[in-house]
């Protein structure tokens, strides 16, 4: 049988939603009519997801129906975690068979939510208000300053739970706040994972597999991850399932929660064994980063693994708005100071990137001279190095004599600051690499204008999304210091004489504040330069008709 997903996994599988109605106070602002969400939606391009499973063994394709199956169910959670009356909004919507309430339906399901996330998540339903931005993970009657003063007048274990990434805030039946573990608070979903993730362990006979499904299940149901992540970092199988609570983006008051997410996945094995040698290299340019060497870690985790796959199925928070072409996961810390981080490469989502998006940009965008040298090996490398480089540099610091993360000191800074120094360093590091001859270095040139290519898709992810707000300010801190140039024609070229030291000195800003927890050194760099300038917004308005991203229709077969 053969079945395209998802429009929100077909509606979360047809399943009636209870809930209240909503009580938001409506916007002033005009809703688009049916004719502007087909145009909205338009951004993105659909592409048929269909992966050859036929070479794997009939128990091991029963195993990753098993985890799609699994997987499904995510879009249900993450909905709810987006928002508190996400479920109560689409119920209403799949009742809605008129033009513009199928148009309503179909964006819904692009943004997992009400909200348009590459323009600055403004709602396009009625009686629907701005987006929260604690999402669903705080109390909807507080504010970010009232839980702040909460968690800072706890003692040190109930302070961790607090602001750990598998937990709520809730009120008590007194209305003091109190802490929810992921397990209770989704039990139901997490009960049905554990069951189908169990009966992938029972068909799988790859021992690595089979050890992290069955971990897995496990932390679903005792909200402890650790060792199912310890686990998944050393799982080597043809199937790259990651399922879990992972990502803090929704979390823009602190970035502390982690929302749902699911990549079932096959391991392209030829591709993976390419890359292998980049492995090698990263306690060489660890030791190398353009910071103080104070800041420098003496030992990288031992295994920072590099998996090349095709996407077969992806759910919740991996597959919302832009699609995520690549990822650097467990964001736990002491998992990545024992293990590293494991880096995975969509390269099925890449090509489509690439095809729908890049090329079509690098003609309206660069100077005539710079559009051929734009090219997919240079997109697909420096996003495998984006990747790597999350793993590199500062993550557990010291401040003011307080052992910290990075992430606890920037707080909402984070997840931007963490994006462009990934970017930044990126390009810093394949640089490094082609010098000492790992890379060819006839790709030098390719790999700037490339990149600067890719700084246009990326600005119109939304500058209210992390990538898009760290792009903006590499952009203008690349333009300041000359390294990116805007012809008389309007069109951006790059400057190789200045491109390196703009480069590498960014590196060294960013690396630095997160170094030393540096919040307000890190919001004045913002200030300043997540900003889209007037030159970049002609150039952007250019693209009107280049899609944003993709918009992937399984097919299961």
């Amino acid at each position: 049988m053969r079945i395209t997903l998802p429009l929100l996994t077909v509606l979360l599988l047809a399943a009636p939603i209870a809930g209240c109605a909503s009580t938001a106070t409506p916007v002033a602002a005009p809703l688009p009519s049916e004719a502007e969400l087909c145009t909205m939606t338009a951004r993105f391009a659909p592409v048929e997801i269909k992966v050859d499973t036929s070479a794997l063994p009939a128990h091991e394709r029963l195993a990753l129906a098993k985890m799609v199956e699994a997987a499904k169910i995510i879009d249900a959670l993450f909905l709810r975690q987006v928002g508190p009356l996400n479920e109560t909004t689409l119920n209403q919507l799949v009742r809605d068979t008129s033009p513009l309430g199928r148009a309503r339906l179909h964006y819904f399901s692009l943004n997992a939510g009400p909200w348009s996330r590459p323009d600055a998540q403004a709602p396009f339903l009625p009686g629907v208000g701005p987006k929260p931005h604690g999402a669903n993970f705080y109390p909807e009657d507080t504010t970010r300053e009232a839980v702040e003063a909460w968690i800072k007048s706890l003692p040190p274990a109930a302070s961790a739970e607090a602001t750990g990434f598998f937990t709520t805030i809730r009120r008590d039946a007194a209305g003091k706040f109190m802490t929810v573990p992921y397990s209770v608070e989704y039990q139901p979903e997490l009960t049905r994972m554990a069951a189908l993730l169990r009966e992938a362990a029972t068909a799988t006979t790859q021992p690595t597999l089979k050890k992290f499904l069955e971990l897995r299940a496990r932390a679903f149901l005792t909200n402890d991850y650790y060792h199912s992540d310890m686990a998944w970092m050393e799982l080597d199988a043809t199937i790259e399932p990651t399922i879990g609570p992972y990502e803090t983006y929704e979390d823009e008051w602190f970035n502390y929660k982690a929302a749902f997410e699911a990549y079932i996945a096959v391991t392209d094995a030829s591709e993976t064994a390419k890359l292998a040698r980049f492995g090698a290299e990263l306690q060489s340019l660890e030791d190398k980063l353009p910071i103080d060497p104070k800041f420098r870690r003496a030992k990288l985790g031992g295994l920072s693994p590099i998996r090349v796959v095709n996407a077969v199925f992806t759910s919740g928070d991996g597959n919302r708005g832009v699609q995520t072409a690549a990822f650097n996961l467990p964001n736990d810390e002491r998992v990545v100071a024992a293990k590293g981080s494991k880096r995975v490469m969509l390269k099925n989502y890449q090509e489509a990137k690439f095809a729908n998006v890049l090329q079509p940009i690098a003609h309206h965008a660069l100077s005539a001279q710079d559009q051929p040298l734009v090219a997919f090996d240079p997109f697909f490398t420096h996003i495998l190095m984006h990747e790597l480089m999350h793993g590199l540099g500062p993550h557990n610091i010291t401040v003011g004599g307080r052992v910290t993360t990075v992430r606890l000191e920037l707080k909402e800074l984070n997840s931007t600051l963490e994006e462009a120094k990934a970017d930044i360093s990126g390009l810093w590091a394949l640089q490094q690499l082609m010098d000492k001859g790992v890379l060819d270095k006839t790709q030098e040139r390719a790999m700037y204008v490339t990149f600067l290519a890719s700084t246009f898709r990326t600005l119109r992810f939304g500058v209210t999304e992390a990538h898009a707000k760290g792009m903006a300010l590499q952009l203008n801190w690349l333009l300041d210091t000359g390294g990116f140039t805007i012809g008389a024609d309007g069109r951006f070229g790059v400057d190789f004489t200045k491109v390196k030291a703009g480069v590498a000195g960014l590196t060294t800003e960013i690396m630095t504040l997160q170094a030393t927890g540096d919040y307000a050194r890190g919001k004045a760099l913002m200030d300043r330069l997540v900003v889209i300038r007037p030159a970049v917004q002609t150039t952007m308005n250019r693209l009107a008709d280049v899609p944003v991203d993709i918009e992937p229709r399984f097919v299961l077969e």
